[in-house]
């Protein structure tokens, strides 16, 4: 189908809605009163460094909400206000933020219930209000929403709209895009969704193995198995990687995709010679500027001499996790979080591993004066940040008075 021209359809639908319905004012005092934080706000104003009894805070310069998520979950609010009697419901969660997504709950927002691994849209009746939330939709929930006669508010990120919009360059000339990003994520299956051929690439690992087959050749079989679940229909590597277009996840390590772009740009060099090299490989930057200024922040971070690290976010957040492993590879004692709830005490701290698993963590808050690193995703509120650091310092204060 051409996806392109039912996204101009759908935006001038009288049905679509992408923008503010007019009730910023109430709507910022609301997420103000639930999301922000004085101490944060005090910690940032201290030049991001902060200390309390035996305790100092090692903040990073650039953390939590980013402007495209600001505008989803203000989007959200406002979608609330302007359709008070109305049957809301979101495709997927907002943002991946427990509390948040638990306040859109309580504000009777439904999430489309899932069902063997497929979004049950027979629920959702003509004339109901459906959210897009900053991740995106695929294209095939767009037309099932519009064909319903739904409400559909848009929220998805702007950015995550301008790596939809290179698959479809990408598309538009014959090239098959290389998506770098997690095959399961709702950001990626919605961009594949607006691409033609593509293959997805998990990470440098994956994307030298498809670089290899592209200069050697190589087991057609084993290749497929390998990509079972990242390639379009009717993918064939021996045909479809003869010329390439680079995309990605935008929350994806930053420095990652880079090199993914360069080795798939030599290599198609290597091919075909650089005279040639415009007709076999195209790259356009859909690196998010949110996305690089918290792992650009996190660098600098790790840097400092810290005790220990805490990363806070959602445990489904791909740009939280990439901060986590960024804290790992220098080796510092890191811990992600998603809620002050983890923190069972001055010993136990239960946290998730970069391998998804739930870890619990013994003799975890060192005794004696501390620097502790924070740093939080895209998707985590200053008030979330701010219960944790408070739980250290009462740990802490405690600890000293027994």
């Amino acid at each position: 189908m051409d996806t392109k021209a039912f996204k101009r359809s759908l935006q001038q639908s009288e049905n679509y809605h992408r923008r503010s319905f007019g009730h910023q004012a109430e709507v910022a005092t609301q997420l103000k009163s639930e999301y922000q934080s004085n101490l944060i706000q005090e910690i940032r104003d201290r030049n991001y460094n902060f200390k309390r009894g035996n305790v100092t805070i090692q903040l990073a310069q650039s953390f939590g909400f980013c402007w495209g998520v600001e505008r989803a979950v203000a989007m959200a609010y406002e979608t609330r206000q302007h359709f008070p009697t109305e049957q809301i419901w979101i495709t997927n969660e907002i943002i991946h933020n427990p509390s948040v997504n638990q306040r859109l709950r309580e504000m009777e927002v439904k999430f489309i219930p899932v069902e063997a691994g497929n979004k049950d849209f027979s629920i959702v009746g003509s004339g109901d209000v459906v959210i897009l939330p900053a991740f995106g939709a695929s294209v095939q929930e767009m037309q099932i929403l519009n064909e319903k006669g739904c409400k559909i508010v848009d929220t998805t990120c702007p950015w995550v709209s301008k790596v939809w919009n290179t698959v479809e360059k990408h598309k538009k000339v014959e090239f098959t895009s290389i998506i770098h990003g997690k095959y399961s994520h709702e950001e990626t299956v919605a961009t594949s969704s607006f691409a033609g051929i593509y293959l997805i690439v998990l990470n440098m690992q994956q994307a030298e193995y498809v670089a290899n087959y592209i200069l050697n050749g190589g087991d057609k079989n084993e290749f497929m198995a390998k990509f079972s679940k990242s390639h379009s229909a009717g993918f064939n590597p021996d045909v479809d990687l003869e010329r390439v277009g680079i995309a990605n996840q935008t929350t994806m390590l930053k420095g990652e995709t880079e090199e993914i772009g360069k080795l798939f740009e030599r290599t198609m060099m290597k091919k075909y010679g650089p005279q040639e090299l415009n007709q076999h490989f195209q790259s356009f930057n859909t690196i998010c500027d949110a996305t690089q200024e918290r792992q650009d922040a996190m660098f600098e971070l790790v840097k400092e001499k810290l005790d220990l690290m805490l990363v806070i976010g959602g445990f489904n957040s791909s740009n939280t996790t990439h901060l986590q492993e960024i804290s790992e590879e220098n080796h510092i004692p890191s811990y992600h979080i998603d809620c002050v709830e983890r923190i069972k005490s001055e010993n136990e701290i239960e946290h998730r591993e970069l391998n998804g698993e739930l870890q619990i963590t013994e003799n975890w808050l060192p005794e004696g004066e501390i620097v502790v690193g924070v740093t939080s995703g895209a998707s985590t509120p200053d008030k979330v940040v701010e219960e944790i650091i408070e739980k250290i310092f009462e740990l802490k204060a405690s600890a000293v008075m027994v």
